[in-house]
């Protein structure tokens, strides 16, 4: 993994100004690109309301294959299939929010993370009762919110509160808006967020929010190809190119604060 960071700052380096051009990346020459995906992992990838596969995961590949002159084909397939059959080259490429992991290597070939998810807790500015979480696992009063299903839910029930996902000490709702409006109207104690969000929140709630204690559940996030694959070089280098110019900035900030606001 270590290596595999290495050669990502390497290629962020070649994509800085003053360094080689963008045009450097290569031309694949229309190549089809064959995607796997869930489309259960919002924002990541989701089907919409009015019934389009979207998200962050689709913008960016969509992104990379205008770089690298690719042409997409996206499949669906269930997660826990998803992993062999990559590996077995049924696919090219898959996307579903998958966690780099030393045990998957054996399997699969990783990018370069394009993501390092990390949730923050979010309270009221007013909140005095506890500031971390372990203050407020101890206080059996406090309420969180949660949308079942999600990375924040998950990260609440085992990380927060060591519990089980039935705790009637999560609060579920349908959306996290609802959740957020809960927060402050003072009917939950804590919302968690990922990183980009929790800070957007703060930052547009005009005094009313704040984010309190340490990091939980950091993850990164990667692509996944069959062992061996000549896309990883490529995908790695587009990568690195959309970190340097904020391409991948702007898609967290749409994805990850833009669209949770709407919920």
């Amino acid at each position: 993994m270590r290596l595999r960071l290495a050669l990502a700052a390497l290629a962020l380096a070649l994509a800085l100004p003053g360094a080689a051009p963008a045009q450097t990346l290569p031309d694949l020459a229309g190549r089809e690109l064959v995607v796997a995906t869930e489309n259960t992992y919002p924002p990541l990838q989701f089907i919409n309301g009015e019934g389009q596969a979207v998200g962050w995961e689709y913008d960016a590949v969509a992104e990379i294959a205008r770089r690298l002159n690719l042409s997409v084909k996206y499949e669906n397939i269930a997660w826990d299939a998803m992993i062999p059959a990559l590996s077995e080259g049924q696919y090219d490429v898959a996307m579903n929010g998958i966690t780099i992991k030393e045990e998957r290597l054996e399997a699969v070939d990783f990018s370069v993370p394009y993501m390092l998810s990390q949730m923050l807790m979010v309270v009221r500015a007013d909140e005095t009762r506890f500031d971390d979480a372990a203050s407020f696992a101890a206080d059996q009063s406090l309420l969180m919110a949660a949308q079942p299903g999600t990375t924040p839910f998950y990260v609440g029930v085992y990380e927060v509160l060591n519990s089980d996902e039935q705790d009637p000490r999560i609060v579920k709702f349908e959306t996290f808006g609802a959740g957020l409006a809960a927060l402050r109207a003072g009917d939950v104690d804590l919302v968690l967020s990922d990183s980009t969000a929790a800070h957007g929140y703060v930052d547009a709630s005009e005094g009313a929010l704040k984010i309190i204690g340490e990091p939980l559940g950091a993850e990164e996030f990667g692509f996944i190809f069959p062992k061996g694959s000549d896309l990883v070089a490529p995908f790695d280098a587009a990568i690195a190119a959309m970190e340097a110019d904020g391409t991948l900035d702007a898609l967290n900030r749409k994805w990850f604060f833009d669209y949770k606001m709407g919920q």
